[in-house]
């Protein structure tokens, strides 16, 4: 039987707590499992939480580039703390659109690298967030042997996609590929076993989803896209995805 993986959602974001049991029992139904991933120390905690109620939801805690402020070293104490059971960390990475100085730049790329430190030692697959940072993601990540890296919702160009391939990077692929050519021209250039998917939930998508809240649901719809633009059948698409995020989760 083949499952079906998120590679990246936020389900312990307040908007799908009312909705979290549906969420699971739906999860169940269509055998799609998530990597839960976190933005903060507060948000990670609800992360640990909510994984109690399922096996299908896959723990990452850290602390997003947003979310710079948050107390470092609790962080890292949660996760030592944690680490036999969260499946990796994340969200970590940069954006340049949360840093209003020069000091806050160089707050963001101490968490970052402090967090893939620790994700190293345990031997943790991350979840990487890069938005106008990738140039700089990969100048930090040459330092670092972390297990496996995803740079999630890819927004780079071809070069860059070229060398995260070189880097033996995963990247994924989101709704939004659906109906954006430059998303599938890129999906055409990944290296089949570093592709992966996500929603990125509780993001909202134009077109087609018609700014719905993303939920898990969109999974075979981006798998099905994936798909027909790389002119394999959904199966065998499904079975491809299987074995890439389990490489990705080491599992």
């Amino acid at each position: 039987m083949t499952w079906l993986f998120d590679s990246h959602i936020h389900l312990s974001d307040p908007e799908f707590q009312k909705d979290l049991n549906h969420i699971i029992q739906g999860m169940e139904v269509m055998k799609i499992k998530a990597c839960c991933v976190s933005m903060d120390r507060t948000n990670s905690l609800r992360t640990l939480e909510i994984a109690k109620k399922s096996n299908l939801i896959l723990p990452f805690i850290g602390i997003h580039p947003e979310c710079a402020n948050d107390n470092l070293d609790k962080m890292i104490e949660l996760i030592e703390e944690n680490s036999s059971i969260i499946s990796g960390i994340g969200e970590i990475g940069l954006d340049p659109t949360y840093t209003k100085s020069e000091e806050d730049k160089k707050n963001q790329i101490n968490i970052f690298e402090s967090l893939l430190s620790i994700a190293e030692k345990h031997q943790k697959p991350i979840s990487i967030h890069s938005r106008k940072s990738l140039d700089d993601i990969f100048e930090i990540m040459t330092s670092f042997s972390t297990k496996n890296a995803l740079l999630h919702w890819f927004d780079g160009n071809k070069k860059q996609l070229q060398r995260a391939m070189d880097m033996n990077f995963f990247v994924s692929y989101g709704p939004v590929m659906v109906y954006a050519n430059d998303k599938q021209n890129l999906l055409t250039k990944t290296d089949q076993d570093k592709i992966l998917v996500e929603t990125d939930g509780p993001v909202r998508f134009s077109r087609c989803f018609e700014l719905k809240q993303a939920q898990i649901g969109f999974i075979p719809s981006v798998v099905f896209c994936s798909s027909k633009i790389l002119n394999i059948k959904y199966d065998e698409m499904a079975s491809i995805l299987e074995t890439n995020s389990k490489n990705f989760l080491g599992i």
